[in-house]
């Protein structure tokens, strides 16, 4: 695998020989080998031409934009060079079958539940009492299997997730206050550093979803969209408790993210440019840590894991094997 280059000044993005260029708007310029690059995150404003977008989609490389609020505004996503009409049509046949989607989706919520599950006991057994919230958080993960709807089961998801984020104010080392989750905008430091973990991590699976055969706009839990990736937000469930919700835990008690990281002008709506970096350097950090898989029988990244993910979704669409979400074990 490659590297993700995140771009935070201001600058040109070209082709230049057989590699990438940056030149800021101050006229700093640095050269990127683009065999190094497995995706590109602007965080800035950019400029590039078509040359550039061609010369990316001939590697591979999608580009993740970002706002001056760190919100995720979209991404480019290079001419799919895996494309498979047989799965395809799978892919579709199981969201148009009502049953067969709220078996998948099940699946989602499931082991996203499992994992909300694991990471309040792993901090039950140092000291934060959250065993409240544990306990209504597994009486209500065993009602899943039984959800016949996508309503239904995005209530119950809901309501783990209300008693998940209530437990936040005793695993933080911090005075956060933290009641509810919202989104648009988010109306506090937590909720905005939330939602760029969360979209750094929504950006990384929509990365490794294109190095699989899989169309990232059909999706199971939640509902396709126009203007989003959806299957993408789908996997994604899966992995926030693990690489988002643990990286936002340790920044949080070590002090490297406090009020201080956002603008208080903006009613901490903007992560600082320096907070911002320190964040992303932190998640590939994260993403490059290994666990032994016990049916590989080798060492992966976090970061492998999520196409691992695809690939599983895959053997389950074309009837090989049944899908299980990842499940943290340790």
């Amino acid at each position: 695998m490659g590297q993700s280059f995140y771009v935070y000044n201001s600058g040109d993005l070209k082709r230049k020989d057989n590699t990438l260029q940056f030149t800021s708007y101050e006229g700093e310029k640095r050269d990127i080998p683009i065999e190094r690059i497995e995706d590109i995150y602007v965080m800035s404003e950019m400029t590039f031409n078509t040359a550039f977008l061609s010369y990316i989609s001939q590697y591979g490389i999608p580009i993740h934009f970002f706002n001056y609020y760190n919100y995720y505004t979209g991404s480019f996503y290079p001419k799919e060079t895996l494309l498979a009409g047989q799965l395809l049509v799978k892919q579709v046949s199981h969201y148009s079958d009502y049953g067969r989607r709220v078996i998948i989706a099940r699946k989602f919520i499931e082991a996203a539940a499992d994992n909300i599950y694991r990471n309040l006991r792993y901090y039950n057994g140092r000291g934060k009492d959250v065993s409240a919230s544990m306990a209504e958080i597994d009486s209500l993960r065993r009602k899943i299997p039984e959800t016949g709807s996508i309503e239904e089961l995005m209530g119950v998801e809901g309501n783990i997730r209300k008693h998940y984020y209530a437990a936040w104010n005793i695993i933080v080392d911090q005075e956060i206050h933290f009641e509810k989750r919202v989104m648009h905008p988010p109306d506090n430091m937590i909720n905005s550093l939330i939602s760029f973990v969360n979209s750094l991590i929504y950006a990384k699976v929509l990365s490794e979803i294109y190095h699989t055969q899989l169309n990232p706009t059909i999706s199971y839990l939640h509902e396709p969209g126009v203007r989003r990736y959806s299957l993408c937000l789908d996997i994604a469930e899966v992995f926030k408790p693990l690489i988002g919700d643990r990286l936002i835990f340790s920044m949080l008690n070590r002090r490297q993210i406090t009020e201080e990281s956002f603008t208080k002008e903006l009613n901490f709506l903007h992560l600082k440019k320096e907070s911002s970096k320190l964040i992303a350097q932190e998640l590939e950090e994260r993403l490059k840590k290994t666990i032994m898989h016990k049916e590989l029988g080798r060492q992966v990244s976090y970061q492998y894991l999520i196409r691992l993910e695809a690939y599983k979704l895959i053997k389950h669409l074309i009837g090989e094997k049944e899908y299980e979400g990842f499940k943290i074990w340790w």
